[in-house]
């Protein structure tokens, strides 16, 4: 590396975890801090109260969905609680090259997706974190606490968390949820280290 000042490449951070765990506070909070952005995901469920098209999702309906999966617009998609849920690739290469880090809150098949996309920069700049929950009791409790969805729903998000904790070890990092405050900081010193990485250097 020249004595100039080094240009670095954006992370793709793919973070994964059940649905509860603060996954999405955390990217938020980190993308506040500037220098990242939170990729915004397409989704064909129903948006939930306070929720905005084109801040927290692309709210799409199926039919629109599936038509852009055939035109081969997804950096990766997949059906979750009968939804289906999807990454745009229109800017996540664009801000991966201008030193943007672009967090993707994805689930584990998604995850999957991208892990093995063979595209270089993809394999330059990919780390990935999951979230685990406490316990399933704990998880439940937050789930319930935050009185957006039915009985029915919470057991259902419940039994696809069991699923997904097991695909913990597919991952870079395993971050066990405790407390805000030091979830935030276990995440920033993740953060922190990947972006010192010499494959990201241009």
């Amino acid at each position: 590396m020249s004595d100039a000042i080094a240009m670095r490449l954006g992370l793709l951070i793919v973070v994964s975890g059940p649905s509860g765990t603060g996954k999405t506070t955390l990217c938020r909070r980190a993308c506040e801090q500037g220098g990242a952005v939170f990729s915004i995901s397409c989704t064909t469920r129903a948006p939930r109260p306070g929720e905005q098209h084109g801040v927290d999702y692309f709210f799409l309906t199926e039919e629109d969905f599936v038509a852009r999966v055939d035109r081969g617009e997804f950096f990766e998609y997949a059906r979750v609680h009968n939804r289906w849920y999807g990454t745009l690739k229109s800017t996540v290469h664009e801000q991966l090259r201008a030193g943007v880090d672009v967090f993707l809150d994805i689930d584990v098949q998604g995850a999957a997706q991208v892990r093995g996309c063979e595209d270089d920069l993809v394999g330059r700049c990919y780390t990935d974190i999951f979230v685990m929950p406490p316990s399933l009791q704990e998880l439940r409790a937050r789930l319930e606490g935050r009185g957006t969805d039915q009985a029915e729903e919470v057991e259902r998000r419940l039994a696809h968390a069991a699923a997904e904790m097991q695909h913990w070890s597919d991952y870079r990092f395993c971050l066990r949820s405790s407390s805000r405050q030091e979830d935030a900081a276990r995440f920033a010193a993740i953060l922190q280290a990947e972006r010192l990485r010499s494959s990201l250097i241009l």
